[in-house]
């Protein structure tokens, strides 16, 4: 199956040279229902960073027009907190656990799982990539593969839409490195934005440094979102945006301590808005949780394909086309994701294995190697990766990070909280503390509670294939890094 999946693979890479060089005949078009997709992801993107979501500082025209058209979704996660897992998730419709050495930064996708993009594009799609798509890890030939698996690479959507077949429908992966750091420092407030009106998180110190931190992300996002607002233009000046299944969104959380790579919101919770001016009504607000493995079937479903049955992902067409607001399926009030091995930052290649449930009301944390640093060694003795020049790698290097680290005398609760290390569970109740920085699992009076989210959250994974739960050999801490 490998070997055949891996044929056609190079079968179709030839088929779209060959097509953008005017050498080969298109295929047979499609059904004319069959819709464009536009998929734009940016890189360590958070909710609520976006206009329609009240930030009062980040100027996001482009996505708040999405929202509005669309439908704009207040309770979406990510797979896992970090880039190569999650965008794998994206792919394959799939718990990160299932993706096997997927699982972890820097990595592999293994060739035996489908994704979305080469049954789109085994259907008839006109499939292409932009910049940031499956990674980082080993994609194209050294993995055996033809190109990344979120399709072949092109220079712009213009050269795109140019070497599409006429009658075909197409999929295109918009993979900016926005707001990925580094940053060029004071570009945030260069562009006119204000620190004064920065709403600084708990989890961080409100300092001038921070607050300029911020400003320079901030600047990054709107950059994601001009970009956006371009291809929607062409899209419109084509008359073609009516029937493109738009979906805007982020890989996981911003790049800053105790976000990114971590499982409370501030790492795991990403913008998330879709609109199909032809098929769904917009101006719409969902609350239920959901997870971005889910756009792998949603995709498959609109393209009229049918979906693996080993995606864990659930179509969000349901959610899309009711045509209301809020809660619309009861059964969608929990939200499973977890991490491996994110950056090679302790000793011998160890990760940080962590898994949660999220619920409206409630965030439960399993942290199966308590005994490991959360955020990499504080040593960069082990440490192979750049970001790892002050210790404490799996934190990116940043203004914000310095500070803390020069400064941790002065914010000992908020060092502790990004960098010590963390007890076995972590439980958080929403409704007094969103940004999850009070733990009560060991309070006796959630005892209970406590309990019940644990036996929920390891009855999922046992269900999902998980083999830190379900048995079978676990090697997230030996397979390769490719970084």
């Amino acid at each position: 199956m490998r070997s055949a999946r891996c044929s056609a693979r190079l079968l179709a890479a030839v088929a779209l040279v060959l097509l953008a060089a005017g050498c080969a005949s298109a295929p047979a078009p499609a059904p004319a229902a069959r819709p464009n997709i536009l998929f734009a992801i940016a890189d360590d993107w958070s909710n609520p960073h976006a206009g329609v979501y009240g930030d009062p500082v980040v100027r996001t025209p482009a996505f708040d027009r999405v929202a509005r058209a669309g439908v704009l979704f207040e309770n979406a996660f990510v797979a896992a907190p970090s880039c190569t897992p999650s965008r794998g998730a994206i792919l394959a419709g799939q718990d990160i656990w299932r993706l096997g050495e997927g699982g972890n930064l820097w990595s592999d996708l293994p060739q035996n799982i489908p994704i979305y993009t080469d049954l789109l594009a085994e259907a008839g799609y006109f499939v292409g990539l932009e910049r940031k798509g499956w990674g980082p890890g080993r994609a194209d030939a050294e993995a055996g593969r033809p190109y990344n698996p979120a399709g072949p690479a092109f220079k712009s959507f213009d050269d795109f839409l140019a070497a599409r077949p006429s009658d075909a429908p197409f999929c295109y992966w918009f993979g900016s490195h926005d707001p990925h750091r580094p940053y060029e420092a004071g570009s945030g407030a260069a562009a006119g934005l204000s620190p004064a009106g920065v709403r600084v998180p708990p989890y961080l110190p409100d300092a001038p440094e921070v607050r300029s931190d911020l400003l320079d992300y901030y600047f990054e996002v709107e950059r994601f979102d001009a970009e956006l607002g371009r291809m929607l233009d062409l899209l419109e000046a084509r008359g073609e945006l009516a029937n493109t299944l738009v979906v805007v969104t982020g890989d996981n959380g911003l790049p800053f301590p105790r976000a990114k790579a971590n499982l409370y919101d501030s790492g795991a919770r990403v913008p998330l808005a879709v609109m199909w001016a032809s098929q769904i009504r917009g101006g719409r607000r969902v609350t239920d949780l959901v997870n971005l493995k889910d756009l792998a079937p949603t995709f498959l479903e609109a393209a009229r394909l049918p979906v693996p049955g080993v995606m864990t992902g659930r179509s969000l067409a349901p959610l899309l086309r009711s045509g209301r607001s809020g809660r619309v399926e009861p059964a969608r009030s929990a939200v499973y994701t977890g991490r491996e091995r994110h950056a090679w930052v302790r000793a011998e290649g160890l990760g940080y294995p962590a898994r949660a449930v999220r619920t409206d009301d409630y965030l439960y944390i399993l942290n199966l190697e308590p005994e490991r640093w959360p955020a990499g060694d504080p040593s960069t003795g082990a440490a192979a990766s750049a970001s790892a020049a002050e210790g404490y790698g799996d934190v990116d290097a940043s203004p914000t990070k310095t500070f803390m680290l020069r400064r941790r005398d002065a914010y000992p609760r908020l060092f502790e909280a990004a960098f010590a290390k963390r007890p076995a569970e972590e439980l958080y109740v929403l409704a007094d503390d969103p940004h999850q920085m009070r733990n009560v699992a060991a309070e006796p009076r959630y005892a209970a509670l406590r309990a019940r989210l644990r036996a929920d959250l390891e009855a999922h994974l046992r269900a999902s294939g998980d083999p830190r739960f379900a048995g079978g050999p676990v090697a997230y801490d030996t397979f390769p890094f490719y970084g």
